[in-house]
């Protein structure tokens, strides 16, 4: 049995409380109720109509490996107007200025794979993405309830990143044959969804009508490797993003046994040939699907402060109960720590050679799953890649330039450059030097909105606050 293309079956067992279910087609059933969300703060340092200017700031623009010091950079109603030296740039007059000097200006970051709650969460979660420098997030699960806070957050009525919404799922459950398929493509079209998302279970023939009318409508498709399909077949009908790297695994047989390297060179290959995109989600599976994260320690993590503590026994449970549930070779990798160190190496194997041969990377966590805090999330992430032996540059680039790349029909944005969308971070550090450095803010911008660290942390203490008596 294939671990890893059936493995979202067992997702349920660990998705936290507001995450869509992971075959669950969410799409007819009533919304959560309200609550109280955190409100968005009256105050502001700049907004998307007013102009801001960084001055004297070393840009980090993502448009290749360097840095620009000493600029000046203008925004104006959501946008970046210009961008140069500080000696050459006329600050208009009355602009809101931040002083650069010292730091460091980057594009925001983008979750690529991330699963947008309802109710009382909304607005929560939509700030926790803010607060870590996620301006950009792709939904990867469609639900009641998400075109409208979708609308919502690309207006700017809430404080929010810019929302790109993939339909509920096209599985084997809610997809039982090539016409189901294809009224559900058009259906989605209608409503008004960005993409198509793809999980386990679908017949090849249903997957083949899905690809040609998704082509046919215009809309792309992504997510996961239907075991009938298979990885060379997904990428010979159009498939965009891969995500999780399952459909790599099983393809190269590689759960248990070390990769075969031409073999690894064909996959890498196709990929590449292509066009296709990857989404690793690399710490998602070493924790919750291998197995090798102390669930406990996990539950410690700093960042469990910004989740309700109802949800965390519950997801400590369901990350030791998925173990137990699985086949005998999951059982076993657990079991046998030499087993699960040889899975996991596979993984970081697949994810430097994909990078390596140009396969062009997306960064993302499937937060907020398994100890998978939106936003903090993905700072884990960034870390894994570049043990991976991905470079601080790639890794980085993988979550600005590749996100509007991929976005490039939709909106501009990616790098700090004219014309761009005026999503960005300023930073104390250096994140050339180590992606840990964009932990370390001055704020953030989102849309052309300046939020300052300190409006960050003290909305984040009111997060904690607010679910330490959960």
């Amino acid at each position: 049995m294939k671990v890893w293309i059936r493995s979202c079956l067992a997702a349920t067992a660990f998705l936290v409380v507001s995450a869509p279910a992971c075959w669950a087609d969410r799409s007819s059933d009533e919304e959560r109720g309200t609550g109280d969300p955190v409100p968005v703060a009256s105050a502001q340092s700049g907004s998307q109509e007013g102009i801001t200017a960084f001055v004297g700031v070393n840009v980090v623009p993502m448009d290749s490996e360097r840095i620009l010091p000493d600029h000046t950079v203008i925004i104006r109603s959501g946008r970046i107007v210009e961008v140069g030296p500080a000696s050459q740039v006329q600050v208009p007059s009355g602009a809101n200025l931040i002083d650069g000097a010292g730091k460091y200006l980057i594009p925001g970051l983008a979750e690529m794979h991330g699963h947008m709650p309802g109710g009382e969460m909304e607005e929560v979660v939509m700030f926790l993405y803010v607060a870590n420098g996620i301006t950009t997030v792709r939904g990867m699960l469609g639900q009641d309830g998400h075109l409208a806070l979708r609308e919502k957050a690309n207006r700017g009525e809430i404080l929010a990143p810019t929302l790109y919404m993939a339909g509920p799922s096209f599985n084997g459950n809610t997809v039982r044959s090539p016409e189901e398929a294809v009224e559900r493509v058009r259906r989605q079209r209608t409503q008004g969804w960005d993409l198509i998302k793809i999980h386990p279970g679908l017949t090849r023939e249903a997957y083949d009508a899905m690809a040609v009318t998704a082509q046919q409508e215009g809309m792309r498709f992504a997510g996961h490797v239907p075991e009938a399909v298979g990885l060379r077949h997904a990428l010979e009908m159009g498939q965009e993003t891969f995500d999780h790297l399952d459909g790599y695994i099983a393809y190269l047989d590689a759960q248990e046994r070390p990769i075969d390297e031409a073999r690894l060179e064909e996959a890498v290959r196709l990929t590449r040939e292509a066009g296709a995109w990857v989404v690793p989600t690399q710490v998602l599976w070493q924790v919750g699907i291998i197995g090798l994260g102390d669930a406990e320690g996990m539950r410690a993590l700093p960042e469990m402060r910004y989740w309700p503590r109802e949800n965390i026994p519950g997801t400590v449970e369901g990350v030791e109960g998925w173990v137990r549930r699985q086949s005998a070779r999951a059982e076993a990798a657990s079991a046998n720590p030499e087993a699960a160190r040889q899975w996991a190496d596979n993984r970081m194997r697949l994810l430097k050679a994909l990078s390596d041969g140009g396969v062009r990377i997306l960064l993302g966590t499937d937060s907020p799953q398994i100890f998978s805090v939106p936003g903090f999330s993905l700072h884990r992430e960034m870390a894994a890649m570049v043990e991976a032996g991905m470079t601080p540059y790639q890794v980085l680039h993988s979550g600005t330039r590749n996100v509007g790349e991929y976005f490039s029909r939709m909106d501009t944005f990616g790098t700090v450059a004219t014309g761009r969308r005026a999503d960005l971070i300023l930073l104390n550090r250096n994140p050339l030097e180590d992606v840990s450095h964009v932990a370390d803010r001055v704020g953030v911008m989102v849309r052309g909105r300046w939020i300052p660290e300190s409006e960050i942390q003290a909305r984040l203490e009111d997060i904690a606050q607010r679910f330490s008596g959960s």
